[in-house]
């Protein structure tokens, strides 16, 4: 089936995304859906969100992926993302999901990649809703960055001007040059310093116990040259159960972009175990 693009309201801003409905459903037929997230400065185009839709496609799940606020083609002020604020909306994007005509509203999980994959943890530890999450080289404890002088400088700049100093994205989320290839077109390149700090500020290990019952599934990388590997073992170690950790030599941080077949088989057998498409009641 064809993308269908959507806008859903998200405190006080419309963000737009696009909705994936598989073929073959018959008349009344609800699916488990998930929500894909992009990462960083991003948008929802990215290969990293585009290849986990089309094999969710493939699996017979529903996908909405959307551009964040302040990203893509969603409103929202360029260049300033707040963790809490991103937070905020895959929780609206959840409400607008769950009223789709083809989703089981009770089993809509989230998953992403990076950045995404943060605010994936986070909102399934806060929000009851979420059924399931999967993150990939994401990062539980944003103090792991390395700009305490640029978020100084940041607010001695807004004490002395009232504006927001700009800073270079790769000031913020160091990438190496090899590895840029994968950003999304129209990524962002300037952010605002308060945005490293909320990244700073954002601890999803705090609240990850939180989704007790809920499974979840780490994803990284144990060579990943972006976000360090400790980060989700660290959120492992914090999570309570059902939640899955898989290291993986052979990739790198956008392992989503790669056709990764050990990736894709951990996935499917964590979705068989936690998540299939036809309940278990169901199917019993």
């Amino acid at each position: 089936m064809a993308d269908t693009k959507v806008t859903f309201p998200s405190d006080g801003l419309t963000l737009s995304g696009t909705v994936r409905v598989p073929d073959g459903l018959k008349p009344g037929e609800r699916r488990p859906a998930f929500i894909v997230m992009h990462g960083f400065g991003s948008n929802s185009s990215s290969t990293n969100v585009i290849e986990p839709c089309k094999m969710f496609e493939k699996l017979g799940y529903v996908t909405l992926r959307f551009d964040m606020p302040g990203c893509g083609e969603s409103e929202g002020v360029r260049g300033h993302l707040i963790c809490l604020e991103q937070v905020s909306a895959a929780s609206n994007a959840l409400t607008f999901l769950a009223k789709h005509p083809q989703v089981e509203a009770d089993r809509i999980g989230m998953i992403g990649s990076s950045f995404g994959a943060a605010i994936a943890v986070y909102v399934c530890g806060v929000d009851k809703r979420v059924a399931v999450a999967v993150s990939s080289g994401g990062w539980g404890d944003g103090a792991w960055t390395k700009f305490t002088d640029m978020l100084a400088e940041g607010q001695r700049h807004r004490e002395k001007t009232g504006q927001s100093l700009m800073v270079p994205r790769y000031d913020i989320v160091p990438i190496p040059e090899h590895l840029r290839t994968h950003l999304a077109g129209n990524s962002i390149q300037m952010f605002t310093a308060e945005t490293a700090q909320s990244m700073y500020d954002f601890r999803a290990d705090d609240v990850i116990g939180q989704a007790a019952g809920r499974p979840i599934l780490l994803l990284h990388s144990s060579v990943d040259s972006v976000t360090p590997t400790e980060q989700s073992i660290e959120m492992f170690k914090r999570a309570a159960q059902p939640c899955d950790l898989h290291l993986f030599a052979e990739t790198d941080h956008f392992m989503f972009s790669e056709s990764n077949t050990r990736v894709r088989s951990v996935i499917y057998d964590w979705l068989d175990k936690y998540f299939p498409v036809q309940a278990r009641a169901q199917a019993a």
